[in-house]
Formats: structure tokens, sequence, C-alpha cells
């Protein structure tokens, strides 16, 4: 009899167990599997002159950072004031991929906000998204000179994101070939 409970305890203990160290994580550190993989290049209209395009190539040799944001998006607003930051030292250039947004809101909010981008291009039906594994705004991906991903962070960035994560990883990449 006591055997009977003894195998649905076990499942609950093992799931618990799981549970407990999944809380334990940092949700902005998901592994992707594109990390080490070339950038999908995309070529897409430019939100502020959308009879221009830009895309993926337009950066080759280039370390840069491409930053998936959308006007309707509340924590791009949390993350956007370190992106200004990064923009006015020029130490990297940061490409916009706004999402599924609709093209008049996101450029009054980039009036509002400040424009940290080099470029930014559209990606209305988030079809770009889609090849890039977005799982929703805001992310950024760090990508090298030869258009490869080194470094995906999911949510918004921060002061200590940007200061201990990327600034040492974009500091490598720049010195290497």
């Amino acid at each position: 009899m006591k055997a009977k409970f003894l195998v649905p305890l076990a499942i609950f203990l093992a799931l618990a167990g799981f549970l407990g160290y999944g809380l334990t994580l940092n949700p902005s550190v998901v592994p992707s599997p594109l990390v080490g993989k070339p950038a999908p290049a995309f070529q897409l209209a430019k939100l502020d002159a959308p009879q221009e395009t830009f895309g993926v190539d337009d950066m080759r040799g280039q370390v840069w950072l491409l930053n998936v944001w959308a006007s309707w998006c509340v924590s791009c607003r949390q993350e956007h004031p370190y992106l200004v930051e990064m923009a006015g030292t020029g130490g990297i250039p940061v490409i916009g991929l706004n999402y599924k947004d609709e093209r008049q809101a996101a450029i009054g909010w980039l009036r509002a906000q400040g424009d940290p981008y080099l470029a930014t291009v559209t990606d209305e039906d988030g079809r770009v998204g889609i090849e890039y594994g977005v799982y929703g705004t805001p992310e950024t991906f760090l990508i090298d000179k030869d258009g490869v991903i080194r470094y995906k962070h999911i949510g918004p960035i921060n002061r200590d994101t940007v200061q201990k994560v990327l600034m040492p990883m974009i500091a490598e990449l720049s010195r290497a070939g």
C-alpha cells in the first residue's frame, strides 16, 4: 500500500526540484541556436525613408548591435536610455529592427525618446524576427565583423549588461581580425 504513494511522491518531488532550479535561472539568458552562426540576411525598408533599404551586408566588417524594439513595448522604454547612452559614446553602431509596429507610431516614439540607431528598419510582418528567433521585444544581438551572431540578450539591457557583458565582448571582437 505504501509503495502506491511513493511513485507519485517521487514524481512530485522531481518536478518540484526542476521548478525550483528553473526559478534560480536568469530569464534574459536563454541559449540561442543562432549564437556562433551567421546572422540571417535581410534587406528591409528604412523606418524614416521607406524607399531606401538596409541589411546585414551593409554592416559587414563592423562589430554591431541589432536591437529589436517596438513603440508598444513597455520594456523597450526601460532599456532605451542605455541605448541612447551607448550611441552617444560612438563605441558601437546600433541598428534598430522595429518589430510588428506601425511606422508613424515608431517614428513618433523615436522623436520623443531619442534615436540611438545608425539605421532603423521595419519588420512589419515579423518575418525577420522569426528568422532571428525573437521571443518578444526587446532583444539585442551582438554581431561580429564577419556577420556572425556572438551574443543574444533577451529583455531590456541595463547599465550592468552594457558594462559587464556587452562592452568587454565588443572590445574583444573589435580587436579580432
